[in-house]
């Protein structure tokens, strides 16, 4: 007798984040199946929030024209409202694949205490990387993409404006190829010692180094657009890695742009570069990023977590600014789990 065909021995209904309005969030119990073939269920542990995305999300601005290529792998709803968005959940398979029984593993699965998925959307997380840190496992992917995008080679002078949690792993990447010199570029002096202790240097933008290699621009804000482009050396490359939703971003493309020739590139996680299509899927590049998380030193990003029962009343605050965060994590537990026999 197959597991697909075995009687249910129990369902559990878990707590899921819904965002069911314009900056209105709520948790939603949710009736969770027993996995079929070829399936795992995790119990959540850990899921991280993308500021920047799901503030969008949250605040309705995802344009239409984006509501089917944002979609996440396991959402449920539909742009604007009601959603179940997120995609950093780490977490322990508990039922399935008996061989992969206890093994913690990342998924980019929303806000949840326990799901169903598919064995192969469950990446194992290496062995060194501990399960908080490993909810930057998304944020790094995209950092990864990024530096590709961009072309980072050793030696090259490197600029960061935006010293959020995709910019700062940008910058911690960068800064390990051999010789480069990597500023991270920020209105916020709070974030020097992120900065300085993921091995780059710090400037406010007025004070920001000139005449660099190349420039990445993650703070998410129209202004820091000018900025990297006036930091840009002759003939370099910006990659613009912010996304703005709906929001019109006016860019000052005149001055010295042409004349000095800069090439103003978009990078975005959910595609590959046409470089590395031929020999990368989609599945070696989060083992990468993954597998860059043995670093102690990053967890200067990971902000204090709040609970799952606490993330409705506390997220509109860190959306609106409110609270300092970077990586934001929401706790789970087997407590938060409603167990009902079947």
């Amino acid at each position: 007798m197959t597991q697909r065909s075995m009687p249910n021995k129990f369902s559990c209904n878990a707590q899921a984040l819904w965002t069911t309005g314009p900056e209105t969030l709520e948790l939603r119990l949710q009736e969770v199946r027993m996995p079929a073939d070829g399936e795992v269920l995790v119990r959540a542990l850990w899921s991280g929030v993308s500021l920047g995305t799901e503030r969008l999300v949250f605040t309705g601005a995802v344009p239409e024209s984006e509501w089917q290529r944002m979609r996440a792998p396991f959402q449920e709803g539909d742009f604007p409202f009601p959603v179940k968005y997120g995609y950093a959940c780490v977490g322990e398979i508990v039922e399935g694949d008996p061989a992969r029984t206890g093994e913690t593993v990342f998924v980019l699965h929303p806000h949840q205490t326990r799901f169903a998925v598919s064995g192969s959307a469950a990446v194992k997380i290496p062995d060194g990387v501990p399960a908080l840190r490993a909810i930057l496992a998304a944020n790094m992917e995209t950092a990864l993409n990024g530096l590709w995008d961009g072309g980072a080679s050793p030696g090259d002078h490197v600029a960061v404006v935006g010293g959020g949690v995709v910019g700062l792993l940008v910058a911690y990447l960068a800064a390990r190829l051999p010789g480069t010199k990597v500023t991270v570029v920020d209105t916020d002096p709070a974030k020097e010692r992120h900065a300085r202790a993921l091995g780059a240097a710090f400037a406010l933008p007025g004070d920001a180094p000139l005449d660099q290699d190349l420039v990445f621009h993650t703070s998410g804000h129209p202004s820091g657009l000018d900025t990297a482009l006036s930091l840009a050396g002759r003939e370099a490359k910006v990659v613009e890695m912010s996304w703005y939703g709906a929001k019109p971003v006016t860019a000052h493309l005149g001055g010295g742009f042409h004349s000095r020739r800069l090439t103003l590139r978009s990078s975005q996680v959910g595609s590959l570069p046409p470089d590395r299509q031929a020999r990368w899927t989609y599945r070696r590049r989060m083992e990468t990023a993954l597998s860059l998380l043995c670093d102690p030193a990053l967890d200067t990003l990971i902000s204090p977590p709040i609970s799952i029962e606490e993330a409705p009343a506390r997220l509109p605050e860190i959306f609106a600014g409110r609270v300092p965060v970077l990586a934001q994590p929401i706790r789970h537990g087997a407590e938060n789990d409603v167990k009902n026999n079947g």
